[in-house]
């Protein structure tokens, strides 16, 4: 019969500072649970005696421990971790007691809780960061992919471990540990073909008589379950609004049941098929991981989580083939350690395990991610002298409080796309928040890798444009100038009696109107134009003043018609030019009065009336030789074309 033999050290005290009493360990593949209780890849509860009645906790919480089993004298294997419970129990003649829990390093992970961001790094590279935090350098990948870098990634209130289960689970990966060059060796992998296997087989021996000396399985019981017969996966993105990014996968081998066991899911929170192609896939074979399992004992401590092994001389050949371990539960006792307590018998050791067959992809359990409570508050944020920073999208970056690793620059999110009062296909409203702005981020499916800007809030620095409450009447939309001083802005006020739009443009003003435009103003108008004003009409100008109508221009006026002048005074026409008057006419000038015509220059009259015609001055001459006088002739200028609307 071998001869089994179990030694417990601590870093930091002698090696027989212990002896090993009995110990339960419970192993899993990737996280699991045991009662209740995690197991993170290993726990072992091991009760413990020593000699030495003066251990403290600081001698042994937190420090790094190991348990060797040894068999016939030769260590077969090794367990290595953190001890991360220590209890002292009663003091005998000789030996006092304690008991320890001995957990892997990541374990650590799990008393670090964190919000922050991670941009543009694959999962394996944040798994990586993680553990390099907490000094866990002895860790191994074994991918048989590569992996896409993920834009934004949120650890949100969640402890690293949990963290890091969770992300590892949907890239599907999964972990296990095995002894490597004198340590103990994280290793993290992708592929089930990728995991530690045994170099020989395990015998299986149910009648447990024929070769007692070496390690065998006793017993195993195979069991096949109804799983999912397919999934179908769909995702929104919206630069591909109308594509639905389904992904569906079939489960193979299950002829024996139905095939409509369909698990569908949305979101399936994947933005192109590649990556929902990959996800698909991982979510399936968890789904179908467990449809053939084994629970089988055994004696063999090489048994443990994430190594295949293969099983010989069973009755059954099809059991007769490689199996990957998922689970194992150890027990071993050493009774005869302590000599006061008279016990004499064998040290023992077995185990429980559950194993599926090494063809099958195993898959983690998915996580929950964590749900965003409600909106957060963010900061837009950009490069330095920027003031508005935004994509082609109308996205902008943000800076949440709760980072506390962001440095508040253009790198302290993803692109985050903007709610707008109203979008359509090139219509719409679009006001940019800029940098600096307060921002209400809500999150797509309470998701914090998918924020969403939902609204925008005043705070102490940034604060409204008029003054409250003593402006609370007022609707104001004002923007503000970029890169200089000045804004634009309209503003309703609501005041009863006072009420009024108002509309300031720091520049320019342009309205551009494809059919009428008809304005009723009640009372009076008032316009004051500072510089030139433009006009043109492209067809007929109608001008009705129902009382007086007064203009002045204070230089020259010109007024060109390529037509006739038609007007019809009822009353009285009174011109009064300053130096002179000159009416020139191409064929004829005709003055036509019903009672009387005067011209009066230099003292002399020419007066027609019904009387006759009169003339009197100082001398008449006629035919006397001379000339007409002339006038300055016409000097008017064409008015200049009003400029073209430039749209925006």
């Amino acid at each position: 019969m071998a001869k089994l033999r179990f030694e417990f050290s601590v870093e930091g005290l002698e090696p027989d500072t212990f002896v090993v009493r009995e110990y339960q360990g419970n192993e899993s593949l990737s996280a699991a649970a045991f009662d209740q209780q995690a197991c993170n890849g290993f726990r072992y509860s091991i009760a413990l005696a020593s000699r030495d009645h003066s251990l403290t906790p600081d001698q042994v919480v937190d420090c790094q421990a190991t348990l060797s089993l040894y068999r016939n004298e030769q260590c077969e294997r090794r367990i290595s971790g953190i001890v991360r419970q220590f209890s002292q129990g009663d003091i005998g003649h000789h030996h006092t007691y304690y008991d320890i829990e001995l957990v892997p390093d990541i374990e650590r992970l799990s008393l670090r809780q964190n919000s922050r961001v991670f941009q543009h790094q694959t999962v394996p590279q944040i798994i990586s960061v993680l553990l390099q935090e907490m000094d866990i350098t002895d860790v191994g990948f074994g991918l048989t992919k590569e992996y896409a870098e993920r834009e934004f990634c949120v650890q949100y209130r969640e402890t690293d471990l949990a963290f890091f289960h969770r992300i590892a689970a949907e890239e599907g990966l999964i972990y296990c540990f095995l002894w490597k060059e004198g340590k103990q060796l994280l290793y993290i992998t992708d592929s089930p073909f990728a995991l530690p296997a045994l170099e020989q087989p395990i015998a299986h021996n149910a009648q447990s008589g024929a070769v007692v000396d070496e390690p065998y399985i006793r017993a195993i019981e195979k069991r096949t379950r109804i799983v999912p017969s397919s999934l179908a996966m769909k995702d929104y993105s919206f630069k591909k609004p109308s594509y639905s990014f389904l992904q569906q996968v079939n489960t193979a081998g299950i002829d024996y049941q139905r095939q409509d066991y369909e698990v569908y899911d949305f979101p399936g929170r994947y933005k192109d098929d590649a990556q929902g192609k990959h996800l698909a896939q991982v979510r399936q074979e968890f789904l179908v991981r467990d449809k053939v399992t084994a629970d089988g004992k055994s004696n063999h401590f090489l048994v443990q989580a994430g190594h295949a092994f293969e099983m010989q001389d069973h009755l059954d050949r099809t059991m007769n083939q490689k199996w990957q371990v998922v689970r194992v539960q150890h027990y071993g006792t050493q009774p005869q350690a302590v000599e006061e307590e008279g016990c004499t018998g064998a040290t023992t050791y077995h185990n429980q395990f559950t194993v599926i067959p090494a063809s099958t992809s195993w898959r983690a359990t998915p996580r929950p991610k964590p749900q965003v409570d409600g909106p957060l508050i963010g900061i837009v944020v950009g490069p330095e002298g920027e003031e508005i920073f935004c994509d082609k999208h109308g996205r902008v970056k943000v800076h949440f409080p709760w980072d506390r690793y962001s440095n508040g620059d253009e790198q302290s999110s993803c692109w985050i796309r903007v709610s707008q009062g109203w979008a359509g296909s090139q219509y719409g409203m679009m006001a940019i928040p800029r940098i600096g702005h307060e921002v209400i981020v809500s999150f797509l499916h309470n998701d914090p890798d998918q924020p969403i800007i939902t609204g925008r809030t005043y705070h102490a620095t940034n604060v409204p444009p008029y003054t409250l409450p003593a402006d609370k009447t007022k609707t104001v939309w004002r923007s503000e100038s970029h890169q200089g001083e000045g804004y634009n802005e309209l503003t309703f006020e609501d005041q009863s009696d006072s009420e009024q739009v108002y509309l300031h443009a720091q520049r320019d003003w342009q309205s551009d109107v494809e059919n009428d435009v008809i304005t009723q103003i009640r009372h009076d108008e008032h316009q004051k134009t500072a510089h030139d004003s433009f006009s043109k009409v492209g067809n007929n100008q109608h001008v009705t003043v129902d009382k007086q109508a007064r203009e002045r221009v204070k230089k020259d006026a010109t007024f060109e018609v390529d037509g006739g002048i038609h007007e019809k005074i009822n009353n009285r026409f009174a011109a009064t030019a300053g130096r002179e008057v000159h009416l020139k006419a191409g064929t004829n000038v005709v003055l036509d009065a019903g009672t009387e015509i005067t011209v009066s220059a230099g003292g002399s009259v020419m007066k027609v009336d019904a009387a006759g015609v009169h003339l009197l001055g100082p001398v008449i001459n006629l035919n006397a030789g001379g000339s007409a006088g002339s006038g300055s002739g016409y000097q008017g200028k064409q008015p200049a074309s009003p400029r073209a609307v430039k749209k925006p």
